[in-house]
């Protein structure tokens, strides 16, 4: 049987630096992980460090990733058994809602019929916004999974619901709906 592959989308949030252990966590698991950056994602952990950790190219740009004819993008959207997006910013979330493919996570979500697993991380004033809870509830309505967000201390000094959940808890997650559990 082959290794499910998780595409891990990771957007511009402070918690960004915590999807290294999120996907050296699932490359331990057996699974082929594959990295898909936003700009703003790469200013606050390089691609370098998630390609050494899931041992596969980064995709940072819609024109990244050829396979022969094949867009790199399809490709991926093709082969995933899930679709990861740790963190998940309010933005994001926004575009996925609205069918948006201004950049590969969002093209990857528009063209793969994987399961949409979201962890939200974000400014709790944010989160709370009707505008995203309205996007949240669209987005459960097609079918994505939210896990998160956790409540504390937030980067922005503010304490409040925004943090992203526990990386052990997504990781968790992720591979129960990979595994089919």
């Amino acid at each position: 049987m082959s290794a499910p592959v998780i595409v891990v989308g990771i957007t511009g949030s402070i918690a960004a630096y915590k999807a290294a252990d999120l996907v050296s966590r699932l490359v331990k698991a057996d699974c082929e992980v594959h990295v898909v950056m936003t700009h703003g994602a790469q200013q606050f952990i390089t691609p370098l460090t998630l390609q050494t950790l899931s041992r596969s190219p980064v995709v940072t740009d819609i024109f990244d990733g050829t396979h022969g004819w094949k867009p790199g993008h399809i490709d991926l959207a093709d082969r995933a058994s899930l679709l990861l997006i740790a963190p998940a910013t309010a933005n994001v979330i926004a575009e996925l809602a609205c069918g948006l493919a201004g950049n590969p996570i969002g093209e990857i979500a528009l063209a793969t019929l994987a399961p949409l697993l979201i962890a939200p991380a974000m400014n709790g004033k944010m989160w709370q916004h009707a505008a995203t809870q309205q996007n949240v509830a669209t987005l459960k309505a097609r079918g994505a999974e939210f896990i998160g967000p956790e409540e504390g201390l937030l980067a922005c000094g503010y304490e409040g619901l925004g943090r992203l959940w526990n990386v052990e808890g997504i990781a968790a997650r992720a591979l129960d709906i990979v595994r089919g559990h």
